[in-house]
Parts: structure tokens; C-alpha cells; sequence
């Protein structure tokens, strides 16, 4: 039975894919929806679209590229993030291309907005976007807005709790970009139950393998890293042979 799943980040800034390490730096990569288009080749079991300046700057979803990206008829599912503040930008971008959708301010700033987005297109559409650290033995959200960090309050864990969000996106901000460095206490940062997709500084097959036994672990996402070897992909899975996950596809990709 497939239960791991291996999800290819595509990382956008200023309307271009780019490389992010720790959230702070950026360098260029090209066009976002050839990043999709090869990670949809190469066999990722989900494309993470993330595009990381629209809530901050009010722009709400990214349409246009949601557009394009809904023109190239990929094979794998679609999640996207970035200027989700309201229900009805979580639908139009389900409309557009996507097939679930990744919450970080609207969690905070709107709650009933996050559950009223679940009851139209179903829980498992919804994901939490949780950027933690953990600082003197205590897990801290970062508002990323604000560059600040405080620990989890207790209105959130109970929306974890319940189920209104399908999954946890678990990022370890300050090692996002840097090899092999994801924090693995951040694993038990959560509710117990609460399934968790791992992503920030996994680069090594290896480590990937030991977060992904964790029985809460649902899958582990890989940004950067997938940009620097041709069928990276297919090397991790090959690496994690022995893991429930779906087997890794060989095809021509494009050049960026």
C-alpha cells in the first residue's frame, strides 16, 4: 500500500521560481511552470507551488499563474499557497488548478474563513502552513510578517485537533535551503494524530527515510535540492527503496 509520498516544492518570488534558503536569500531559477512541468515528469508524487510574496503584499492567489499551470495538463496533484485570505480564494484556486490549498495567515487572521474553505471543498483540501523552531526546548511559530516567534497557542492545536486541516505543513524555516539540517524535534511539536508533511534543509535520502518511518509523517517536501542533478527524483526514490511510495518515472524534461 503506497502511504509516503515524496512532494516536489516549487518555490516563487516576483513572479519567478528561485532558490530559498532560510526565507531570507533568494537566487533565480526560471519559470515557475517549467519547474512544475519536469517535477510532474519526473514522478513527485505532489507539486507544492508556493508563492511566498502575495499575502504580504494583499495580491491575494496568483491566478495567472495558476492559469498557466492549469494549461499544461499534469498527471500529478497540485498544491498551492501564497495570498489565500478568504474561502473564496481558496476556491477560485481549486477552480483555477489546484487540487488542495496550504493556509498560514488566513489560520490566524480568520479562522472561520479556514473552516468555511473545508466545508466547501472538504478537509482534505486543506493544509496548515506551520514554520517552527524550537528554542530552549519549546517549539515557536514564526509570523513571518512580523519576523517574530511565539509558542503554539492553544486555538490552533484544537483546529489541528479536529481535523479541519487534512495535514500539518511542518517547516523548519531557519535550516530551509541548508543540507540535511531539518530538526527533527519538530516532528513532536504537534498533536499527537496529526499528520505531518516535513519539509526545510531535507536534502539527504537518507535522513528523508528516517522522517518518513515516523508513522505520523505523511510525506517529505523537497525544494532546492530537486533543482541541482536531472531526475533527482528519481534518485530518491530509488535511495528509499523499501518505503510505501509510488515508484520514480523516467522522461525527457525541458531545459529552464
Amino acid at each position: 500500500m503506497i502511504r509516503k509520498r515524496l512532494v516536489g516544492v516549487v518555490t516563487v518570488k516576483d513572479g519567478w521560481a528561485v532558490q530559498s534558503i532560510g526565507y531570507r536569500r533568494y537566487l533565480p531559477l526560471g519559470r515557475p511552470e517549467i519547474l512544475v512541468e519536469n517535477l510532474d515528469r519526473w514522478g513527485a508524487d505532489e507539486i507544492l507551488l508556493q508563492v511566498i510574496d502575495r499575502t504580504r503584499r494583499a495580491l491575494g492567489p496568483d491566478m495567472e499563474l495558476l492559469e498557466r499551470i492549469g494549461g499544461l495538463g499534469l498527471s500529478t496533484p497540485l498544491i498551492y499557497a501564497g495570498g489565500i485570505g478568504s474561502a473564496a480564494d481558496a476556491v477560485a484556486a481549486v477552480a483555477a488548478a489546484a487540487d488542495r490549498i496550504v493556509v498560514d495567515a488566513l489560520i490566524h487572521d480568520n479562522p472561520d474563513e479556514v473552516v468555511k474553505a473545508g466545508e466547501l471543498l472538504g478537509n482534505q483540501a486543506m493544509i496548515a502552513s506551520l514554520p517552527l523552531s524550537i528554542e530552549h526546548g519549546v517549539a515557536q511559530l514564526l509570523d513571518y510578517r512580523a519576523r517574530a516567534s511565539e509558542p503554539l497557542k492553544e486555538p490552533l492545536l484544537e483546529m489541528l485537533r479536529s481535523g479541519a486541516l487534512s495535514e500539518a505543513l511542518v517547516i523548519d524555516w531557519k535550516h530551509e535551503g541548508g543540507p540535511s539540517s531539518f530538526d527533527e524535534a519538530l516532528l513532536t511539536a504537534l498533536p499527537e494524530g496529526v499528520p505531518v508533511i516535513a519539509f526545510g534543509g531535507l536534502s539527504s535520502p537518507a535522513q528523508m527515510g528516517n522522517i518518513l518511518a515516523c508513522q505520523h509523517v505523511v510525506a517529505g517536501a523537497v525544494g532546492n535540492f530537486l533543482s541541482y542533478r536531472e531526475h533527482a527524483i528519481q534518485h530518491y526514490k530509488t535511495e528509499l527503496f523499501g518505503v510505501p511510495m509510488r515508484s520514480p518515472t523516467y522522461q525527457q524534461t525541458h531545459r529552464l
